[in-house]
């Protein structure tokens, strides 16, 4: 009895990493936006500054810290990563140029990585950054989602 239920735990266990193991080798699929777990997510974030300035960008999530990145006029610097197994990673960013500063999430689930969101899944989610706000460009080629800054 008990050597029937070590071999069907073997078995699930066996079943579920060539399950991970076959998701994570998607990653290369560009018609598969984010849908599979653990699916790899892209950031892109353009500076798109009306009046010319630099952009000087500090992103952090609970596990990660990118530094201070300065990105030029119409310049983008990108990042990648995989949700965590909770659901619940979160890159948040402080942007600034002369004499401002905003903050601003720039990926989160719920938002990221919800087919119910406003803005949809994305595994390659740009980012213009302007004046008034941040705007992701949608890859199906509908308008930007545009939202105001946190701060």
């Amino acid at each position: 009895m008990a050597s029937s239920i070590n071999i069907h735990f073997i078995f699930v266990l066996i079943t579920f990493l060539i399950i991970l193991r076959t998701s994570l080798s998607y990653e290369h699929i560009s018609t598969v936006d984010g849908i599979l777990p653990f699916s790899p997510k892209h950031v892109v974030v353009t500076n798109k500054l009306v009046a010319q300035f630099g952009l000087l960008v500090h992103c952090t999530s609970q596990e990660t810290d990118l530094g201070v990145i300065s990105v030029l006029i119409d310049q983008s610097f990108d990042f990648r990563f995989r949700v965590n197994i909770l659901k619940t990673t979160k890159f948040s960013c402080i942007f600034s140029w002369p004499g401002i500063v905003r903050t601003f999430d720039i990926f989160r689930v719920d938002r990221d990585d919800s087919s119910t969101s406003k803005c949809g899944i994305c595994s390659e989610c740009i980012w213009n950054i302007s004046e008034s706000g941040p705007c992701r460009i949608r890859r199906d080629g509908g308008s930007p989602c545009c939202f105001p800054w946190s701060s």
